[in-house]
Parts: C-alpha cells; structure tokens; sequence
C-alpha cells in the first residue's frame, strides 16, 4: 500500500477517533500501535517504547516539573493580588489604566512562571472584578485578560520554548533570548491598542478613583517589598540562563528555591499549600508527558513507513516562494490549534517542519518564535481555545462562553500582525541572541 494511502488512512482514523471524543493522548497512542502492529508486527513496539524513551531521557527535561512547581507555588502565595495592587499606585490614574497595569502584571507573571492556565485564572480573579466595578466596557477587560495572559507563551520561562528546543534540537537559552523583543512587541500591541480605544471613547475604560491610589508611603513601601523578592527570584533565574551560569534545569531547580524561601518570607508557606502545589504539578507534567508519549510514538511509526520524508517532498516540491511555504506551515499550525493542544500540534508537525526549514536556509529559532506566537493564536480561538474556558471557570455567571469568544477576535488580529512583523523581519527574534552568544 502505498504512503499516501496510508497517510489518508491515518489521518481518517485520528480525526474519527477525535470526532467520538477519545483524547488525543488515547488517538494518538491507539492509532501509533495499531500501524505499528498492522505493518511490522509485535517486534515494532521496541521502536515504540525505545523512541519514547529516549525523548524522556533527556536531562533538560528535568525542568518543565520544576518550572511548574515554580508557578504553583507563586499561584497560591498571594504575588499576582500584591503586583496588581502595586501596579494600580502607578497606571491606575489613566484612561485604560486598570486593563494596562493588567497586561504588565500578566508579562511580570509569565516571567515568573511560564504558565498560561494559572495565569489567567489568577487575572480573572484580581483583575476582572475591579474592571467591572469601575464599568470598564466588558469585551475589553475580558480580552485584556486573555491576551495578557496568552503571553505565557511567549515570554521566558516558557514551557513551549522548552519543548519546542527538545523536538528541533536546538539551544533553550537561544530560544528563550530570541523571544524576548517578540513578547514584548506583542504586549506592545496590546497596550497600544487599549490606549488607543480608551483615547476615542474614555468610558470604555475609566481610571480608577484617587482614593484607591492614594496610599500612605508606609503601605507602599510594604507592598514593594512582599513583590520585590518574588520579581528577584524569576531575574535570578533567566539572569543565569542567559548569562551562561547555569543550564535551564539548574536555574528551574534554584528558581522552586528561591520561590520557597520568598513564600516563607511573606508568611504564606504551610505543607497544605505545598501539598497543592505538588499535586497540581504531578496533575499538568502527567499530562504533558502521556501526550508525549503519544505523539511521539506515532511520529516514530510514521517516520518508519517513510511518512515523514513524504510529508517533506511535498511540502518542499510546491511551487510556491519560501516565505509562502512558511505562511502555508502558519495556517496549518493555526488550522490544528482549533482542535488540537500545543503539544499535541508541536510533536506531530516540527519533525516535519523544521528541517524543511534549515533546508530553505531560514533559523529553526526565528521559526520556533512563530510557533510560539502561533501557539498563542490557538489559546483564544473558538471552538477550543482553552483561555476561554480558564476565564470562564472564575468569571461572573452572567459572562458567558461566547460573550469570552466575541470578545478575542481584536486581540487576535494583533497577534497576527506581531507574527507578520516576526516573519517579515526576522531580526526581531535574532538579534539580541546573536548579539549575546556571538559578540
């Protein structure tokens, strides 16, 4: 049978078995054996659990549970309440200030901890309430959150950036340095936008009253101090990523660390939070991992049948520029994210995309950047877009799921224009790691 047959047979069978609602760790892993089994027979499951295997084993690993028990443990210590609040001294005053000081808070967070689904679950809980009360115009402070809190993607420590510099074998502390101008050209974006539209109509985004701003010096210089340790502990650990002291995993395993002993500083650490924070880590690192297997072992089958040489030579035989091959690889990353976790679409398409890649002479890093951004693109779109269902588990009962989808569609346009402005000028995302690694 031939490697097209196959690839429509595979395909059918993966997109019916997500139809009857199977996860896709279960499509994946059911669909990889039963190839696997149907083509080579019992002795193909050895290429299985040896390819798997050799993903897990890799050392730099070690810091994605580290990363997440990092950003339990700042979830549940009260950070992301005393940031906001901090930040509500300074931008509180402006038109738009509420939604601005969020999307600070949501960059200084994901800085902290990588960590999209607890990020906006935590703005959800501080930030839309207070926009609300002051009648801020409801698509706008529930876009706001979103968006700010999508950014997790994007700036370091990222989780994707981790496993994307897994799958295409390319340097973490590169990656993690390319995407910082992008992030923050994005949160840019964002700012841009929310001052632009509270400057033509200031009612959709009123400042906050003087009373809730002006605070006694004493309660201000308390509130710097309980956020200034937790802000140190996360530019001591991308400090020693990208200044070479340390490997990503070194630098996660001293960040949980430092994250503890800031917790034990202001009073909020108990074995009970702890517990938490633990088997909230255990829950999201069982879930990466089983998807990894999964994803994994049907790319190895698929590489077996010669599948994923097939995929190439198509891909690479259209007769198409460059660049729109790069635009085409966009929309199918874009396509998949409407159904399909990142992991999920990381996994089953860099094997394939990334050498396509080098061979046309463009960056795997300027390309893992747009992953990263297109990544983000998937966290807001309908019909699954997980940032959506995060806000909704927290947000007021009269908010609905489609009031949360009708309210992404703007910020999803930026996010857009920031991946034409990465594509079209690649040294938004290579300049400053070429600087460093090669000055």
């Amino acid at each position: 049978m031939s490697i097209e047959i196959l690839t429509l047979i595979m395909l059918a069978a993966m997109m019916g078995l997500m139809v009857i609602g199977l996860p896709l760790v279960f499509v994946t892993g059911v669909v990889s054996l039963a190839f696997a089994l149907a083509l080579y027979g019992p002795m193909s499951l050895t290429l299985i659990s040896s390819r798997v295997y050799s993903f897990v084993s890799v050392y730099a690993l070690v810091a994605v549970p580290m990363f997440v028990l990092m950003a339990s443990i700042l979830e549940r210590s009260g950070v992301a309440k005393d940031l906001f609040k901090a930040m509500h001294i300074f931008a509180g005053g402006l038109k738009g200030g509420l939604a601005i000081q969020t999307m600070a808070v949501a960059v200084l967070m994901a800085a902290m901890t990588g960590i999209i689904g607890g990020e906006i679950v935590l703005l959800g809980l501080v930030a839309l309430p207070q926009m609300l009360a002051l009648k801020y115009d409801r698509k706008l402070a529930i876009g706001t959150i979103c968006a700010g809190g999508s950014l997790g993607t994007m700036i370091p420590p990222s989780i994707v950036l981790i496993f994307f510099g897994l799958t295409a074998s390319v340097s973490i502390g590169e990656l993690f340095m390319a995407t910082i101008i992008p992030g923050l050209l994005l949160a840019g974006l964002y700012v841009l936008y929310i001052l632009i539209r509270c400057h033509i109509n200031p009612e959709l985004g009123p400042p906050a009253p003087i009373e809730e701003r002006d605070l006694p010096l004493r309660e201000k210089l308390i509130l710097f101090r309980d956020v200034a340790m937790p802000l140190s502990v996360a530019v001591m650990v991308l400090g020693s990523i990208y200044g070479g002291i340390a490997s990503v995993s070194e630098s996660a395993g001293m960040g949980v660390i430092g994250v503890l002993i800031s917790a034990k500083i202001r009073k909020e650490l108990s074995w009970e939070m702890l517990r938490g924070a633990l088997i909230q880590t255990t829950m999201t690192c069982a879930v990466i991992l089983w998807l990894t297997f999964g994803a994994n072992a049907l790319i190895g089958v698929y590489n077996l049948m010669g599948g994923i040489d097939f995929v190439r030579e198509l891909i690479s035989g259209l007769p198409f520029p460059p660049m729109v091959i790069i635009i085409l690889m966009m929309l199918i990353l874009v396509v998949l994210g409407f159904f399909i976790d990142w992991i999920g679409i990381m996994l089953l398409t860099m094997p394939i995309f990334v050498p396509i890649i080098i061979a046309m002479g463009y960056s795997p890093i300027w390309f893992g950047i747009l992953f990263c951004m297109n990544m983000q693109i998937s966290y807001l779109s309908p019909p699954f877009g997980p940032a959506a269902f995060y806000l909704k588990g927290v947000a007021p009962p009269e908010i609905s799921l489609q009031d949360i989808y009708a309210s992404l569609w703007p910020f999803m346009i930026l996010q857009i224009i920031g991946i034409g402005l990465v594509m079209y000028f690649p040294q938004l995302a290579l300049w400053l790691p070429d600087y460093v690694y090669n000055s």
